[in-house]
């Protein structure tokens, strides 16, 4: 391999100390964060090698660190992968100013529509790779979850990894987090349909394009409702998705005979939604609670953009 085709990760060896944040993770997985780029395959065979070292002793993927341990890095020769871009300094001003909260566990965030939380299928730069521009002391900026492109509103972004552990255990518990979105849906919604409870599975188009659908062969899917307001041929309404399935809420609006105004992937399955002048996808992710494990309650809040608020201003009430 010549030298324009690949790439040193880490030219020196270097040693790390493991930190309380650290303690009773995979030395793979710790690994794995600290080596970006570094396929999976290479670290295991580093490691398999006696290169990587805990204490000075030789050690196994699946051993749990301590802390306190030491943990040799060796240099590692990678393919050349494409370097994140630099975001602009306008990007960087709108993130900082779409940050509605920081401490030292978490960063808040009112993600704007457009903007993909991370990298790939075509974008090159995400939310979480600008905040990693923006703020380069923070070495463990982490997604807890995400959302979708077009969807704007509250974000979550752990700064250490045992803030990042206790809300992904909250997650995947369906407990101790409230997340809560705002839809403005197409036709009527029932008062009486509180909930959806539909199965989804994913699929890709031959564009390459990914979708979901409700199929018994997915994963049980299941959204609450609330209808807020009534409009001519609309519905306002909160949702709360006790899962967290890919396109769950805009999918089971459309199950529901509602498709979300202005969803370009699924609102053209309703005739009535062709003549739809909403300028983009109205789901925003409006109140985030989090009750912690040692009791705290934190509570976030973003507004109905003006996106949105200004096209349901449009709207006659009923």
């Amino acid at each position: 391999m010549s030298s324009d085709e690949s790439v040193v990760i880490n030219a020196k060896v270097r040693i790390e100390h493991v930190d309380s944040d650290d303690v009773g993770q995979r030395l793979d997985n710790w690994l794995i964060a600290r080596l970006k780029g570094v396929p999976k395959s290479k670290v295991y065979n580093i490691v398999r090698k006696g290169e990587v070292r805990v204490n000075g002793k030789r050690a196994k993927p699946l051993q749990r660190l301590v802390s306190g341990d030491q943990v040799r890095i060796p240099p590692v020769r990678v393919a050349a992968v494409s370097k994140v871009p630099p975001a602009s300094e306008r990007r960087l001003a709108q993130l900082s100013k779409a940050i509605v909260y920081e401490d030292d566990r978490l960063i808040v965030i009112n993600k704007p529509f457009g903007w993909a939380v991370h990298g790939g299928s075509g974008v090159e730069l995400g939310v979480i790779e600008a905040l990693r521009q923006l703020k380069p002391d923070e070495r463990k900026l982490e997604l807890v979850h995400r959302l979708d492109k077009d969807t704007s509103g509250l974000l979550m972004i752990s700064k250490r990894r045992a803030v990042l552990k206790e809300l992904h255990q909250a997650l995947q518990a369906k407990k101790n987090i409230e997340k809560r979105y705002v839809a403005l849906v197409h036709g009527r919604w029932p008062n009486r349909k509180r909930r959806v409870d539909a199965p989804l599975h994913k699929y890709t188009l031959p564009n390459g394009e990914r979708m979901v659908r409700v199929s018994q062969d997915g994963k049980r899917s299941q959204t609450e409702y609330e209808v807020v307001r009534r409009f001519e041929g609309y519905t306002l309404l909160h949702a709360w998705p006790i899962t967290g399935r890919t396109h769950q809420i805009r999918v089971h609006c459309l199950h529901a005979g509602s498709p979300i105004a202005g969803d370009p992937k699924y609102a053209h399955k309703l005739e009535d939604a062709m003549k739809d002048t909403s300028a983009r996808l109205c789901l925003h992710a409006t109140r985030l609670v989090i009750k912690w494990q040692n009791g705290e309650i934190s509570t976030f809040d973003a507004p109905i953009p003006e996106s949105i608020q200004g096209f349901i201003d449009t709207l006659s009430e009923v």
